[in-house]
């Protein structure tokens, strides 16, 4: 069936712009990690997708090693951005990233020069694309020098494979001298990805002084803390088929005593607020001027627009701040 995007979907969404760019991106963006891959049926990613837009989020996130397997959340993507968005491609923001094990040997892995760009020509080979709107320098890699690193993400912007460059999961330190790197360079440094949330709150201790002072911004994933902030938890049991059930990033021992008890008085407080836990945990990371956006996951039509309904919700009030804050320390 052909996509005919929804008319009015710029008519809900927020939008935030990042740093002192040009780019506004949505406060809520979808990110193509864990359900588009080889495991997830090509209809349902599709479904998801269009029913992101039709709602206004233009901004979706990847990276290399995406799937799995690698390479595939890509692959499926430019599949489906070739059959339902390609006359909308000027009204998306893609990202992509390398900096994470790709393929074997010395140069497949970490900040090099050579692992950088040559993997960047493969994501765009993947997507189909001609550039991707930011290219991501996905961790800091300590034994590359960040000169080399930095001038890999210029030479990617220069040649035009992508239109601003990026850093992700950077320390405070690590990421002013990224931005002084590559503005003596001349190039657009745009956002610095990291996990944030009620449960892991390490961009305090530096990082959103950081992007403030360097005029740009902080980009969220993990809002919901792998799943733990939403409510199919909160019985103290696990959900057959969830990422806990997998054991690879979420572990089981998230649900013992103390963490149990902190997650349902954060669902009573979701709940007093007519929100769900997920909706109450992108509000709370949202809060903050400095958070251009979030990144959330999705498995299913459904859980989107769950997510999405977060931004119905009201500000939260300096007292539930309060108890969010005693909760989540």
């Amino acid at each position: 069936m052909n996509y005919h995007a929804a008319q009015d979907r710029y008519a809900a969404m927020t939008y935030r712009r990042a740093g002192d760019s040009g780019v506004r991106l949505p406060v809520v963006s979808l990110g193509l990690w864990h359900n588009f891959g080889g495991s997830q049926p090509l209809e349902v990613q599709r479904a998801v997708l269009r029913r992101a837009f039709d709602r206004g989020v233009t901004h979706f996130d990847l990276a290399n090693n995406y799937g799995p397997p690698y390479g595939s959340a890509e692959r499926n993507f430019g599949h489906l951005l070739a059959q339902d968005f390609r006359r909308h491609r000027d009204e998306l923001f893609i990202a992509t990233k390398a900096g994470y094990d790709m393929w074997p040997g010395p140069y497949g892995d970490g900040g090099g020069r050579k692992y950088l760009l040559a993997s960047l020509d493969q994501s765009l080979q993947r997507m189909g694309l001609e550039y991707v709107d930011v290219f991501y320098s996905h961790r800091h890699d300590p034994e590359t020098p960040l000169e080399e690193t930095m001038g890999a993400l210029n030479t990617a912007v220069r040649s035009g494979r992508a239109l601003y460059a990026g850093i992700s999961n950077y320390p405070a330190e690590r990421h002013r001298e990224a931005v002084a790197i590559l503005r003596e360079l001349g190039t657009p440094m745009l956002l610095n990805q990291a996990r944030y949330s009620i449960l892991d709150r390490t961009p305090e201790d530096g990082l959103l002084d950081a992007v403030d002072d360097t005029r740009t911004s902080l980009i969220a994933y993990s809002p919901l803390a792998q799943g733990l902030l939403t409510s199919r938890y909160l019985a103290g049991q696990v959900p057959a088929g969830s990422r806990m059930s997998v054991g690879h990033f979420l572990k089981e021992e998230a649900l013992a005593g103390a963490e149990l008890d902190r997650l349902r008085r954060l669902g009573g407080l979701a709940e007093r607020r007519g929100q769900s836990l997920a909706q109450l945990a992108i509000s709370w990371v949202l809060r903050d001027p400095r958070v251009v956006s979030v990144i959330v996951g999705a498995s299913s039509v459904g859980q989107l627009d769950q997510n999405l309904d977060a931004l119905h919700g009201e500000l939260l009030s300096e007292e539930e701040l309060v108890e969010i804050d005693l909760l989540s320390r």
